[in-house]
């Protein structure tokens, strides 16, 4: 493929209506450049020499099935971080682990519904694990799930930057984050224990049901909405609290907001809420 072919306004239409239809994130004319330069690893990946023949091979020649998913982890967007929004995880440790162990639950069931590359659930683990040591209980599970095949990947492996792990607290860094040997390695492994608690799998947020089993007790679905428009977001929230059990807590991103949808829960603190 030569630099000079580009992909057109025709077939980028084309393609933004399907990842809308399909993932629910939109794609403004603005993003056409964007798309052009991450598609180009997918023309290579193909066989394809132009965006022509990649575009006819998704619409014409049945190549959506296959190449579905790796069309949605190029479009996806994961920016991550440990202990992002970090008062959400203040007031977990502080109000939502201390009541639901007050409630007598016996095992936590959380669940990042946005989870990336695994920074989330994995601060998650931290969290509730230093709120176990430290109380006793209750137990834990958690379920990461994204549209990205690829984060998943990245989630199971648990091997990172060593700078990404840097907002940990260092008690929990010490803890939970394993260091290399060889001090010319730049990586670090979340350790097995708090992996081990870590269920992950591919889910669309777009899919009418959601097959997670028994409903939690906390849900993070954040800063994955502000890629959806409004109609979309309502779905998504009202989806999201049907896998939430009466008195379990919805979190959502700083920025993102539940105004102007009807759901069963009440404000608790900025961007959390609990359900009735």
């Amino acid at each position: 493929m030569s630099f000079e072919d580009h992909l057109s306004a025709r077939h980028f239409e084309r393609l933004a209506s399907f990842i809308y239809d399909y993932s629910g994130i939109k794609m403004p004319s603005s993003k056409r450049t964007m798309l052009e330069g991450r598609l180009r690893r997918r023309l290579r990946m193909t066989g394809r020499t132009t965006f022509d023949s990649y575009c006819d091979y998704l619409f014409n020649d049945g190549g959506l099935e296959a190449e579905t998913i790796h069309l949605i982890d190029v479009v996806t967007t994961n920016k991550t971080d440990f202990f992002r929004e970090p008062r959400h995880f203040d007031f977990m440790a502080q109000t939502v682990l201390p009541e639901l162990a007050g409630a007598g639950r016996r095992t936590i069931r959380a669940w990042s519904a946005a989870c990336s590359t695994g920074a989330e659930p994995y601060t998650m683990a931290m969290v509730m694990q230093d709120h176990a040591d430290r109380t006793g209980g209750p137990d834990y599970a958690i379920l990461g799930t994204d549209l990205s095949t690829e984060v998943l990947a990245t989630a199971q492996r648990g091997v990172y930057p060593a700078e990404m792990v840097a907002p940990v607290p260092a008690d929990l860094r010490r803890r939970f984050v394993m260091t290399p040997n060889d001090p010319r390695r730049r990586d670090v492994r979340i350790h097995p224990s708090l992996r081990g608690r870590l269920t992950l799998g591919r889910l669309n947020l777009m899919d009418e049901t959601y097959a997670v089993g028994e409903p939690f007790d906390i849900i993070m679905c954040r800063n994955v909405m502000i890629y959806f428009d409004k109609p979309t977001q309502a779905k998504v929230l009202k989806r999201l609290c049907k896998h939430l059990r009466p008195g379990g807590y919805l979190f959502i991103g700083h920025s993102e907001s539940i105004t102007g949808v009807d759901l069963p829960v009440a404000v608790v603190a900025n961007t959390v809420f609990r359900k009735h």
